[in-house]
Order: structure tokens, then sequence, then C-alpha cells
């Protein structure tokens, strides 16, 4: 078998990547700890508004995801021109969803926050309505950069956004620690700093992109959309981006049920829900991987290289994961000590991250990473209606039923959250191993 990647290659696209996930959940990770020093009202005001934006974002990432597997699918069969083309109208994509979403969580944040998150106390609703307005001007900026990113992943060049992103998090972290302990602008010290790097960092790779040297580049030209190449972006992107959206609903509606607990359950869910992303670092690098060279093998129209390179990425995550939970558990109380929160907070919070933790290492991977190369596969549909299904079934109805009628708390709701998992790992291994992904990928050849 002539292998489409070499070990090499590999590790040029996936090692930049884990820096690069890394570097944003230990800036995320210092940014929490210094809006904690605000207070827990700011803490739990900027946790409550990330749900909302990471809805956002899920609908603009999978947007970029479709952009990607649609070019990813092009370089495979040697249309390198035809990549170019498809990068031109992902931006256009991209930047018009970003501008849409920006326009309509300003207009409407305060019907927002109150819809998901009305019955929270006064001085977290005022934190949360301006770290919500100051983060949605970034949204088009993001926008650009996840397109742009995607396109660099793409090539194989990840390489590109780890340097960005080290641009972009020293912006915020530098900028944070200015507008929180110097000029003293509390939640909106957390908020300006991400919008001016958003901005930074989407330009940088705009222009990058500009390059003609690089394979997959934007085509001067005139302003014109091709609808047929943005049929295909949207084809893997609007099932994405319901998937991706309908679960960070399910997320922000998790948390709304949390929100009627108290605040000092709504900052225990924040803090856990930065320390849990640490034991997924690697897994969320081979999510992005696994777009691009999963797409690459599509479009060589080779099957047995799909299989090879599935088992391959999966079995990384899984000894990855393991190793970077192990190292989470092990250290849990010495790194909640750092946050500065009460004792029952901190207690909490510890009680969260085992259970995320401890259960990642066994069903994560496959719950997130495989379905993937279903997508990879053009296969959006299947995982769009698991995963829905699975996340208002279990995800929102569970955890209300566990949480609040049961009286667990947080507690229930995250044992609903593996429950989740379970369930969508059980259909998507089923998935792969029925091969109904060959028809959708139109694979007609094996070696």
């Amino acid at each position: 078998m002539n292998l489409l990647f070499s070990k090499k290659d590999l590790r040029r696209l996936i090692v930049p990547l884990v820096f690069e996930q890394a570097l944003a959940i230990t800036v995320g990770m210092a940014d929490t700890m210094m809006v904690s020093s605000v207070g827990e009202a700011a803490i739990s005001g900027v946790s409550l508004v990330d749900m909302i934006n990471m809805l956002m974002f899920a609908i603009l990432a999978a947007l970029a995801t479709g952009g990607a597997v649609v070019v990813s699918q092009n370089l495979g069969a040697g249309k390198n021109n035809e990549a170019c083309h498809s990068a031109k109208q992902l931006l256009y994509t991209v930047l018009f969803a970003g501008l849409i979403l920006a326009f309509f969580a300003i207009i409407c944040r305060g019907p927002l926050l109150r819809l998901f998150f009305g019955r929270i106390e006064d001085d977290v609703m005022d934190d949360a309505l301006i770290y919500l307005t100051i983060t949605a001007l970034s949204f088009p900026f993001l926008a650009v950069y996840n397109a742009c990113a995607a396109l660099f992943r793409s090539m194989g060049n990840s390489r590109i956004t780890l340097r960005v992103s080290v641009i972009i998090n020293l912006i915020n972290i530098v900028g944070n620690a200015l507008c929180i302990f110097v000029l003293k602008m509390g939640v909106a010290g957390v908020a300006v700093p991400s919008l001016v790097s958003r901005a930074v960092g989407g330009i940088i790779l705009y222009v990058l992109l500009k390059n003609p040297k690089e394979t997959v580049h934007f085509i001067r030209g005139p302003f014109v959309l091709e609808r047929s190449v943005i049929h295909k972006i949207l084809y893997i992107g609007i099932p994405s981006g319901i998937e991706n959206g309908i679960f960070q609903l399910g997320r922000v509606l998790v948390v709304s049920i949390i929100s009627g607990f108290g605040t000092t359950q709504i900052a225990a869910n924040g803090v856990a829900n930065n320390l849990d992303s640490v034991g997924c670092i690697i897994g969320q690098a081979m999510n992005l991987a696994m777009i691009s060279v999963i797409g690459r093998c599509v479009g060589a129209n080779d099957e047995k290289q799909v299989r090879y390179y599935t088992g391959y990425l999966l079995k990384i995550t899984y000894i990855s994961t393991f190793i970077l939970n192990a190292i989470v558990l092990s250290l849990l109380h010495p790194i909640l000590s750092i946050y500065g929160l009460s004792e029952e907070t901190t207690h909490l919070a510890w009680i969260l991250v085992m259970i995320h933790n401890g259960c990642a290492t066994l069903i994560w991977p496959l719950s997130f990473c495989l379905p993937n190369m279903l997508r990879a596969c053009n296969d959006v549909t299947f995982t769009m209606i698991i995963s829905i299904f699975s996340m208002f079934t279990f995800r929102v109805a569970l955890s209300y039923v566990i949480g609040v009628h049961f009286g667990m708390g947080a507690i229930g709701v995250w044992i609903s959250m593996v429950i989740d998992w379970v369930f969508r790992t059980s259909w998507f291994v089923g998935r792969y191993f029925q091969g109904s992904w060959r028809k959708t990928a139109h694979l007609t050849r094996e070696t």
C-alpha cells in the first residue's frame, strides 16, 4: 500500500495541532484564574456566556470543517485549482455567517441571556451582558480565522496556525493581565483582549493565504459566488453546523439547569469545564487531523487507507488521552487550589473533573474523534441525527431528571453527560463496521 501520509507527514500535521490546542487551553485556564480574582459573580457570568459563545463558535467551525473536507478531497484527487476556488468560496460563506451571528448576538443579548439563564443573580447577569456584547464583535474575525486555519490544515501545514496561535494567545493573556489587574476593567478586561487577538489572528492568516505560492490560496479576482462549490461546502457544513450547534445548545440548556442550583455550582461547573479540556488536548487535535487525513484518502478513492488511518489516529488518541487524564487527576488538588475558590466550590469542581476525565479515557475518542472520520466521508446526516437525539434525550432530559428531580445537582448533570457518550459511541462504532460511509464517500477502490 502506497501510503498518502508518512509518519513524518503525520507528525508535521499533528504535533503543531497538539501544541496549538494545549496553548489555547492553558491560556483559557489562565483567563479563568485571572477573572476569578474579580469575584465568583464574574467567573459565573463569563462561564455562562462562554456556553453561548461556544454555540456560535460551533456553527462557524462546522462551516470551516465543510470547506476543509471539500478542499482535502480536491487535494487528494490532485485538483489543486478546484481546491483554490473552494477556499475562496469558503471565505465568503464563513464571513457572511460570522457577521450574521455577531449582529444577532448583540441585538438579542438581553433576551438571549434571560431565555437561558433568567434565574441567575443580578450581578452575574450584569457581567454576562458586558462580556457577551464585547465578545460578539469578534465573531466575523473568528470566522475568517477558522476558515483559514482549516485550509492550512488541509494542506498538512499546521505549523503556520500554531505560530499565529502563539501570537493570538500572547495578546490575549498579556491583555487580560493589563486590563484586569492594572486598568481594573473587570469582566470587560477579559473580553476586550479576546476581541483584539481574534482580529489579529484572522487578518494574519488571511494575508498569508493570499500568497500564490501556497498550494491552496485565495485566487485574485472579482467577487463571485459559485453555487456548486458553496453547495458542496454547505452539504458538509450545514449538517455539521446543526449537529454542533444543537450540541452546544444542549450544553447551554444543561448549564441553564445548573444555573438554578446557585452561584457555587455555576462556578464549580465553569472551572471543571476548563480543566476537563486538558485531558482531551490531543483528542481535539486528532479531531482536526482526522478531517484532513481521511478527506485526502477519500479524494484519492482509497478505502484501505481510510481504514488504516482511522485506526492509527484512534490508537494515538486513546494512548494520549489516558496519559493526560492520569496526570490531571493525580495533580487535581494542587491545580484547583490555584483558582482561589471557596472550599465548597473547590470540592464540587474536584468531583466533576473526576467524573469527566475518568470516563473520558475509555469513551471520549470513539464518541468524538470517530464521527469526524464519518464526516470526512460525507456521512454527515447520520452523525447529525445520532448526536441531536442523544443530546436532547440524555444530556438535557436525563440531566433534568437526575440533577433536579433526584436532587443530585451538577453531579447528576455530569453523570447524564457520560451516558450520552456511551450512546453516541455505540452507534458510531456500529456505523463504522457496517460500512455505509463507503457509499457516501463514493469509494470504489480498496487498495
